[in-house]
Parts: C-alpha cells; sequence; structure tokens
C-alpha cells in the first residue's frame, strides 16, 4: 500500500502541486511563444511530454553507468537525440504544426523543465517511478499550455481550433470582436498572469 502511494504521488506530482507551469514557472520559452492557438499548444505540449517520458526513462536506466562529472552533457545528448526524433515525426505526419511551432521544437532541448527532471528525479529513482515521474509533469505541462491557449484563442480569435479555417470553430457571431491583444504576444504575459493568479487563489482556498 505504502509503494502504490509512492507511485500515485510521482504521477500527480507534475499535475497539480509541482505544475511546472502554473507552480514552478518552468519552460516559459513555449509556454508564451505558442501558445496563440489551442493546437499549437497541446501540439507542444505533447512534443515535450514524449521527450520528457522517453529521456527519465533512459537516464534511468543508464544512471549507473554516468559518470557524475560528465553527467549533465549526457543528458543533453540523450534528450536532444528524442528532439531529433520528435523533430523528424513531425516533420513527416504533422508538417503544418512543424512549421507553426518553429524554433520551439529544437529548442526542447535546453528547457529546464526536462534537464530538471533528468538530474532531479530520473538520475537518483528507478525505472518505474521515472517514468511515473514524467508523464505527469508532461501531463501537468501539457494541460497547462492548453489551457492558456483556449483562452488566447478563445478571446484573442473567437475560435477553437485554429488557425486553419477549414477546421476552426467560430464560438460567437458575426457582432463579437476579437480581443486582439491576446492573440499577440504581450497578451500571453496578461493571460498567463490572470490564471496563475486564479491558480494561487484556488491553492489557498483548498489548502493545497
Amino acid at each position: 500500500m505504502k509503494e502504490s502511494n509512492v507511485y500515485v504521488q510521482d504521477l500527480s506530482r507534475g499535475i497539480i502541486k509541482e505544475n511546472p507551469v502554473f507552480r514552478l514557472l518552468l519552460g516559459m520559452c513555449p509556454v508564451l511563444g505558442v501558445t496563440a492557438f489551442l493546437i499549437n499548444g497541446l501540439g507542444m505540449g505533447l512534443a515535450a511530454t514524449a521527450v520528457l517520458i522517453a529521456s527519465n526513462v533512459v537516464v534511468a536506466s543508464l544512471k549507473n553507468f554516468i559518470p557524475a562529472q560528465v553527467r549533465i552533457p549526457i543528458f543533453i545528448v540523450i534528450i536532444a537525440t528524442f528532439v531529433t526524433i520528435i523533430e523528424m515525426v513531425l516533420q513527416a505526419f504533422q508538417p503544418a504544426l512543424y512549421d507553426a511551432l518553429g524554433v520551439f521544437v529544437p529548442l526542447i532541448v535546453v528547457n529546464c523543465m526536462i534537464l530538471g527532471r533528468a538530474e532531479a528525479f530520473a538520475s537518483k529513482k528507478p525505472i518505474l517511478r521515472s517514468l511515473l515521474d514524467g508523464i505527469g509533469v508532461g501531463i501537468g505541462f501539457t494541460l497547462a499550455l492548453g489551457i492558456l491557449s483556449l483562452v488566447r484563442e478563445v478571446f484573442g480569435q473567437g475560435t477553437i481550433l485554429g488557425p486553419e479555417p477549414e477546421s476552426s470553430i467560430h464560438l460567437f457571431g458575426e457582432a463579437f470582436e476579437p480581443m486582439g491583444l491576446f492573440a499577440q504576444p504581450p497578451g500571453a504575459f496578461i493571460a498567463l498572469g490572470l490564471l496563475l493568479a486564479i491558480n494561487n487563489i484556488i491553492f489557498k482556498k483548498y489548502n493545497l
């Protein structure tokens, strides 16, 4: 029972109490840079999650063979390998999403969230716990990007699942005038700030 509780904590920690965006403020470049549309935010979240899970598992598997003096460069090489794989998969199967995410896909290599989990958790814990940690943190990151993207797209564009006209869903009538600020980079800071404030209020109210 005690061991199962540890696994549950590993899985849930990154979703709620240590959410990388709303609690720890990690990986802010993609959070602010690609969240103008929901599809882009979810795509970036899933790409980062795949890299996080894979790198956590590999680091946990090889931790006893990695010299402490060169662990960080080796972690970066492992992460870069999986980022390259994700890049090729996106280019082959989702070229529009790959173009929309742009430079933020290769920048996953230096995302402090992924490197931080490899250093602080995967390099010290068993494979299963590292896997669950990667899944939990990845879910938390993807949810945060999804929520921020949804807010920005709804208020900034009046749509969901844009920017392609044939796939986007228009939520309001023609009389609706989008608040263009939310679609711009400054709008990302404003929307994130509002969500952080709401998050802090909820955490204080329910003592989370």
